[in-house]
């Protein structure tokens, strides 16, 4: 796509002007009465009005349209520990898919916390002026605590996108492929390959889905994760299962499905032969996949296969989730992002999948058809429908479980179901 990526990369965040997200003002203040109302003596109406009563600052402030992406650079992208400072950049970049997908607006907020307790204080102390936060690039397991600390504390949705958003993408896409293949996700043998932030979390949401606990192998650096082992800390001990399984190779063998959230190359031939009939395979580290996709299709002419990358079928992208999950909190105010609201995502971006694809799309993409089947799982990023598939689902989840300030928006059309 580039002859020099860096290049380009470098001079597109530089020019022409530094960055990628800015400010802009939404109320005219070009006259004396005009400067009166926006700030002295003016602004004192709707301070006290919040004073009085704090649900008033979704009427009086951008409050309500507006989300922290929080992170402390601990766990940028695939490279590692850059620190807060460093990982601005792919933060802005977060800004601009919010504004871009669902005219979410941003503030990007980088902390230097040494410890989790600092971490969370500094993001409990300025959480009011939110409508929501978005945590991002925070490594496990202090992502765990620190996310479940702050839904504790907070009254606004909470939510690690590394974690929900990736674990919301996946099972849209699984649930889609079982179908497909017509295997009941209660048999299933499901294979994890990472027990990290995203790992956990995508095995907690097929467990909501209906997973049985028993079909599903864990597999962190030391192998199988199985009640045998007495290294586990709390959150792998979850997924600890009893078997005589101990390497990834002893795993792959009758599996169903194989989900990598890990490390390039990793799964070989004689893995993915030893599968199912039917596999499912999702290789998705990013850029180079846990298998590549002309291998594992060279060895099985009967698997479904995704990725995390642009250039195959079947795209993990959690831009798919997270500007359309917010979109769908923050117009109903939601007091959080809860399991409801998770599965509704992952219900509406599985129906929109079955939906015909739209001719700009195909054109995007350069193909002349696209339909729901092995190489069509999940809806494409640049598909304007998730907008009427993804907040309505989200933002009807959240009044039914009782999250929501008001009630399901007007402007929205009814939530589309599978």
């Amino acid at each position: 796509m580039f002859k020099d990526l860096k290049t380009e990369a470098l001079n597109y965040h530089e020019f022409p002007t530094a960055g990628k997200i800015a400010t802009h003002v939404t109320k005219p203040c070009t006259t004396q009465a005009e400067l009166s109302l926006a700030y002295t003596p003016g602004v004192a109406a709707p301070v006290r009005e919040i004073e009085a009563d704090p649900d008033t600052a979704y009427r009086y402030t951008g409050k309500g349209n507006l989300v922290g992406v929080i992170t402390d650079g601990t766990a940028v992208l695939g490279l590692g520990d850059v620190g807060p400072l460093a990982g601005k950049p792919v933060m802005e970049g977060k800004g601009v898919l919010f504004k871009r997908f669902a005219d979410v607006d941003v503030f990007d907020i980088e902390v230097e916390a040494d410890s989790t307790e600092d971490f969370i204080d500094t993001v409990a102390r300025i959480a009011s002026g939110f409508g929501g936060i978005n945590l991002e690039d925070i490594a496990a397991p202090r992502c765990f605590e620190i996310e479940k600390t702050l839904i504790e504390r907070l009254d606004i949705p909470v939510f690690h996108d590394d974690q929900h958003g990736t674990a919301i993408i996946i099972c849209a896409g699984l649930l889609n492929a079982l179908e497909i293949t017509g295997k009941p996700l209660a048999e299933a043998r499901i294979v994890c390959l990472g027990a990290g932030a995203a790992g956990i979390a995508s095995m907690r949401l097929l467990l909501k889905l209906g997973a049985s606990a028993e079909n599903i192998y864990m597999i962190d650096r030391k192998g199988v994760i199985s009640t045998s082992r007495d290294d586990l800390n709390i959150y792998k001990q979850e997924f600890a299962v009893a078997t005589d399984r101990v390497t990834l190779a002893d795993a792959m063998q009758g599996a169903n499905v194989f989900i990598g959230v890990s490390g390039p190359n990793l799964v070989n031939e004689a893995m993915l032969a030893s599968m199912a009939e039917q596999p499912i395979v999702f290789a998705l580290s990013n850029p180079d996949p846990e298998i590549s996709p002309a291998l594992a299709h060279q060895v099985r002419d009967d698997l479904i296969m995704a990725t995390g990358r642009s250039d195959h079928p079947n795209q993990v992208n959690n831009v798919l989730g997270f500007p359309f999950i917010f979109r769908g909190a923050l117009d109903v105010r939601a007091r959080a992002i809860n399991s409801e609201m998770q599965i509704a995502a992952v219900n509406g971006l599985r129906a929109l999948a079955h939906e015909p694809v739209l001719p700009e799309i195909l054109a995007t993409y350069c193909k002349e058809s696209l339909e729901f089947g092995p190489d069509y799982i999940i809806p494409t990023p640049f598909d304007p429908r998730l907008m009427d598939f993804v907040p309505p689902a989200v933002a009807q989840a959240a009044v039914d479980s009782g999250v929501a300030r008001t009630g399901f928006p007007k402007h929205y059309k009814p939530a589309p179901h599978l």
